[in-house]
Formats: structure tokens, C-alpha cells, sequence
């Protein structure tokens, strides 16, 4: 008779141990999805490639690493690649080249950009531009907190130069390297 309480005192204690085990599994996972949510809408995100208007930057299937944290610590400059809201529809996401600041003057001729009177130089802008679109021809004169954004292929994008401007508020990251395919990664420029 002795031996039953003690069976039945090892079965309690091995079904708490169970019930123990479970319970900090599943912390564990609510814990690790808690993370991965913060990290992914507050950190860094990923973001396929869909079109070719950021050739030869980015081909269609290339992934990027997008650091949303980034305009909270710095002022979006000219050259940075960034992922926005569409303007005309928000829930679409979009990946350009900033060309032009607030309060700047940009103007398209000859393939080349303008800003303020004086073409654009470096090897992020060396390409043709093509003066296309209601934004894209004659002189443009950037709102306070707005940029003018284009795609590197110029003849393939549509771009600020038929939407107008992308506000600060619309801005989700920078782009800051490519992470697939593994024979293309690269920190972005």
C-alpha cells in the first residue's frame, strides 16, 4: 500500500512537468512572434522586386533589406533608395531613387537632371534621364516636406515625374542591400 501514493505522486508531479514544458513553449513562440513583429514593422523588412524600373540597381526578383527605423535618426538625402507609399494608392508600396529635396528646383533636359540650375553628378546618377510625364517636363519646385523620386530606368518607370511628389509621412525605409539572390548581394548605394 505504500507504493501508491508514491506512483500517484510521481504521475502529478510528471503531468505538472508536462503541463510545465507546454506552457513555456508556447511563451516561447508568443515571445518570438512578439519579436519578429516589432522587428518587422518597426526595424528592418524585406521587399521583393517586382519590375524592372530600377535596372541595373535592382532586376525583378532581387529582395532587399529595408531599414524603417532610418528616418527616425536621419533626413532622407539625395541618391538614398527608398521604399514609400504610393501616393495615388497607399496601399501600394513603391522603390525609387530620391533626385530632389524639399524646396529644391529639378528640371529634366537632355538626359540629365537639374537641381537648382546644376546637373546632378556621380555614379548613382550616371544614366540618362528622360523628360516624360506633367512632373517630368519643364521646372519643378519641391513642396516642404515632399521629394522627387525617379527609377533608375528612366524609359521603364513610373516615377514622380507623372505622380508629383512623395511626402515625408509616405516614406517606409531605405533600401540598404540586397540579400537574394545570394550571387547579387551587395550593400546599396
Amino acid at each position: 500500500m505504500g507504493k501508491a501514493p508514491k506512483n500517484q505522486e510521481l504521475r502529478k508531479n510528471a503531468k505538472g512537468n508536462s503541463i510545465s514544458v507546454l506552457r513555456e513553449i508556447v511563451e516561447t513562440v508568443i515571445w518570438a512572434l512578439l519579436i519578429a513583429f516589432v522587428v518587422r514593422y518597426f526595424v528592418i523588412e524585406g521587399y521583393y522586386i517586382p519590375s524592372g524600373s530600377m535596372k541595373p540597381t535592382l532586376v525583378p526578383g532581387n529582395r532587399v533589406l529595408v531599414a524603417k527605423f532610418y528616418y527616425g535618426l536621419y533626413q532622407p538625402h539625395r541618391g538614398d533608395i527608398i521604399v514609400f507609399r504610393y501616393p495615388s494608392d497607399k496601399k501600394k508600396n513603391l522603390i525609387k531613387r530620391i533626385i530632389a529635396l524639399p524646396g529644391e528646383t529639378v528640371r529634366i533636359e537632355n538626359g540629365l537632371v537639374y537641381i537648382n540650375g546644376v546637373s546632378i553628378q556621380g555614379d548613382q546618377f550616371n544614366r540618362e534621364y528622360v523628360n516624360v510625364g506633367s512632373y517630368g517636363r519643364g521646372e519643378q519646385i519641391i513642396p516642404e516636406n515632399s521629394y522627387f523620386v525617379l527609377g533608375d530606368n528612366s524609359h521603364n518607370s513610373d516615377d514622380s515625374r507623372f505622380w508629383g511628389y512623395v511626402p515625408f509621412k509616405n516614406i517606409l525605409g531605405r533600401a540598404f542591400l540586397i540579400y537574394w539572390p545570394p550571387r547579387s548581394i551587395q550593400i546599396l548605394r
